[in-house]
């Protein structure tokens, strides 16, 4: 009788094992899913931090001493579409100039940098000049259209230089479509102005206007134009949220 008993005993726990392995085999698994789904969620929002910290690295490692400070908003948008025109291959992939206009800011500051992104520092910081009919002391209205007289905003590339009538100028080419791909041919260009100075500011209560050209102080017109001639990037930022949600170069 007792090895009867011992019998059912053996086969109570072999019996016993047998249907709790499965259950412990679940749980094993569902913990596995749950390490691996937290490792890609992890992974996803590293990747995610290492994309806005390299534009906030740069940004915070340029120094902006003595100079007026470019605000990181307008910097992160002219970094993304510098890098979206190199990629598309309209830059050069060692190109490391970025000229950035904000004509958020007033005429009366200076509103134009040229960065040297590669040796993170501000070569320029300079009065810019936007179109007569663009706005007085700041930029309202902006336009694509010949003889508007009035700014386009937008990425653009740097070209050739030549004298004109205006002395040394620059000539630009608009890279977005509807904005200011008409430049060229409205002869918008990068050039020199009296106009364009404190002096001028102090007694006018605002800088001189262009005919929509980006017009810099004649004593800075052939140090920025030979530093960015040549196949570089200009980006003049507004905050339209037509234009911003429109150029192919500011998609992420």
């Amino acid at each position: 009788m007792k090895g009867f008993y011992s019998l059912l005993g053996i086969v109570y726990v072999i019996s016993t094992s047998f249907y709790l392995s499965p259950k412990k085999s679940d749980h094993n698994e569902i913990n596995s899913a749950k390490k691996i789904e937290t490792s890609i969620e992890t992974k996803s929002v590293k990747k995610e931090n290492n994309n806005v910290s390299s534009s906030e690295e740069l940004y915070q490692s340029i120094s902006f001493e003595n100079t007026n400070k470019l605000q990181f908003d307008v910097f992160a948008k002219a970094l993304l579409g510098f890098e979206n025109l190199k990629r598309a291959g309209k830059l050069d992939e060692n190109a490391h100039l970025l000229t950035i206009c904000d004509f958020s800011l007033s005429s009366n500051t200076k509103r134009l940098w040229v960065i040297d992104t590669e040796e993170r520092k501000v070569l320029f910081n300079s009065l810019v000049a936007h179109g007569k009919n663009t706005g007085e002391e700041f930029a309202t209205n902006f336009s694509n259209t010949e003889s508007s007289l009035q700014s386009s905003m937008g990425f653009y590339i740097t070209e050739s230089t030549y004298n004109g009538d205006n002395g040394y100028s620059l000539k630009l080419l608009g890279m977005d479509k509807g904005f200011n791909d008409a430049a060229y041919k409205r002869a918008v260009v990068m050039h020199g102005a009296d106009y364009v100075s404190e002096e001028f500011a102090a007694m006018h209560k605002r800088i001189g206007r262009s005919w929509g050209c980006p017009a810099i102080p004649r004593t800075l017109t052939e140090p920025i134009i030979n530093t960015i001639k040549g196949k570089n990037c200009l980006f003049i930022y507004y905050p339209d949220e037509n234009y911003l949600s429109s150029s192919e170069w500011l998609k992420a």
